[in-house]
């Protein structure tokens, strides 16, 4: 997720993206950004990295944006979904998204945050940090600016919020019928062998203050996460949290196998109502998922915040518009399905495009998930609940591949920084740069689709997926937690 910033100018097209950190609990640490190395006879020469500062406002954007993206998961995406089911099972989606979301919190602890965010090889960081071994209220990790740091227990926060929700999404593809302990199972394993690497194949480098001289950024580059080493942009998790969750959702949906009377029966909504409410927060705490992955209190923070805010509205009404056309009405659902579909395309290009650009990568986002939610997923053959991969995998897919055009500086980009020199690289190349965002976005689809599929494996084998159909038409608010979302 960050800010980019870098390329290789040696190569001429190549920029990172995101944070990472120093191993050293009080020296800069390192999220991820794009780093250029220019040639050695243009470079300056190796300057002294400059000494590593605090500052409290950055410290409070960071606190308040983890904060935020927490509200985002519970209650938002539990009301938003748990809106989008039947009533009998409206408790049993609170109850796992709220429960995944403690599960995930502790995974990254203990040993979630040590191998995304340190220095190990390109997949996988180090046991150097297992249960936040090291770091003090004095640790430092890296922003995008050189020798401006944040505390790195507020950054900890910040990016197990992400891990959290990231689990949480996955939910919505086989909402309604599947075992409560297979969830846990299967997020346990996805969660260690699919975030975890993409998070570290994408934010991870040395930070800004490596990259002194060309040779330094080679260096640099070199302990750099894979995906991250090829330029790849990703502000705020296009690939690491919409893409790899949504394929992960569409295995489980393939793998639990169609709800019973899917087709026949009607499963609409049993609460839009909640479901709005649970929109309207997601929105809300988008500002701080994806205004916090600048890392700092600053203009491209100002920048990601009104592209989140006006790629949003332009989703909403294209799919609502959309919709209009094609059914004669415009609905509730809709909207707000237009306005999540918005808000994951904007995701990986926040800080990267001009709000012209964040228009049209909203407005697009809005026509084609929907497509993606009726279209693509009759293609498919799938029940996939609540539209997991149509609206984050389509989205996702789409944002990555939009912010490789309009990061162009000829089209309101910003661009890419290179720290060597400490300016925007000259030449930039949009289709070199999509065809790195394409990279991305296969690596990531293989990736989480091919663990995804050994996890749903072994979790059929070792406790079952699915509740039995008797349990299924009496509802799992009852027949898996002996409770009612409403008694009355």
């Amino acid at each position: 997720m960050k800010r980019l910033f870098a390329i290789l100018a040696l190569v001429g097209a190549f920029g990172f993206t995101s944070p990472a950190w120093s191993d050293e609990a009080t020296t800069s640490a390192a999220p991820a950004t794009a780093v250029a190395s220019a040639p050695a006879a243009e470079t300056p020469a190796a300057a002294p990295a400059p000494v590593v500062t605090v500052n409290k406002g950055d410290n409070a954007w960071i606190f308040v944006s983890a904060t935020f993206v927490i509200l985002m998961s519970i209650p938002g995406i539990a009301l938003f979904y748990g809106g989008l089911v039947r009533s009998k099972n409206m408790l049993s989606v609170l109850v796992q998204v709220f429960v995944v979301f403690a599960l995930a919190t502790l995974l990254w602890v203990a040993y979630g945050y040590s191998f995304a965010f340190t220095e190990g090889n390109a997949f996988f960081g180090s046991a150097s940090k297992l249960f936040l071994k090291g770091i003090t209220p004095d640790s430092i990790a890296a922003t995008f600016s050189k020798g401006v740091g944040i505390s790195e227990f507020g950054y900890v926060v910040f990016q197990g919020a992400f891990a959290a929700i990231t689990c949480c999404l996955i939910l919505g593809a086989f909402a309604e019928r599947i075992r409560f302990s297979a969830v846990l199972l299967f997020m346990i394993i996805w969660f260690t062998f699919s975030y975890i690497p993409m998070a570290h194949m994408v934010w991870y480098w040395a930070g800004p203050d490596a990259y002194t001289s060309a040779a330094a950024a080679d260096a640099a580059n070199a302990t750099a996460g894979w995906l991250f080493q090829h330029g790849d942009l990703d502000f705020a998790g296009g690939t690491v949290v919409h893409i790899n969750a949504a394929v992960a959702g569409l295995v489980g949906a393939y793998f639990v196998g169609k709800r019973v009377g899917f087709g026949r029966e009607s499963m609409a909504p049993h609460s839009l109502t909640m479901s709005m409410i649970g929109a309207s927060l997601l929105w809300f705490g988008w500002f701080g998922f994806n205004a916090g992955s600048s890392l700092e209190a600053n203009g491209v923070a100002g920048l990601a915040l009104v592209n989140t805010w006006v790629a949003t509205a332009a989703a909403t009404f294209t799919w609502l518009l959309a919709e209009w056309g094609l059914k004669g009405k415009p609905s509730l659902l809709g909207a707000i399905s237009g306005a999540v579909a918005g808000l994951v395309a904007i995701t990986p290009a926040a800080g990267y495009v001009g709000v012209g650009g964040a228009m049209i990568i909203g407005g697009i986002a809005g026509v084609v998930c929907l497509w993606g939610v009726h279209g693509l997923k009759r293609l498919l053959n799938v029940d996939d609940s609540l539209d997991v991969f149509g609206v984050h995998g389509v989205g996702g897919i789409l944002g990555a591949i939009l912010t490789g055009v309009f990061a162009s500086p000829d089209l309101g980009g910003t661009g890419v920084w290179d720290y060597v020199s400490n300016a925007v690289v000259a030449d930039y190349s949009i289709a070199a740069q999509v065809k790195i965002q394409a990279i991305g976005v296969v690596t990531t689809v293989v990736w989480s689709g091919i663990i995804s599929l050994v996890a749903f494996f072994i979790v059929d084998k070792l406790v079952g997926l699915r509740v039995p159909v008797e349990a299924e038409r009496e509802g799992l608010d009852l027949t898996s937690h002996g409770e009612r979302a409403y008694n009355y």
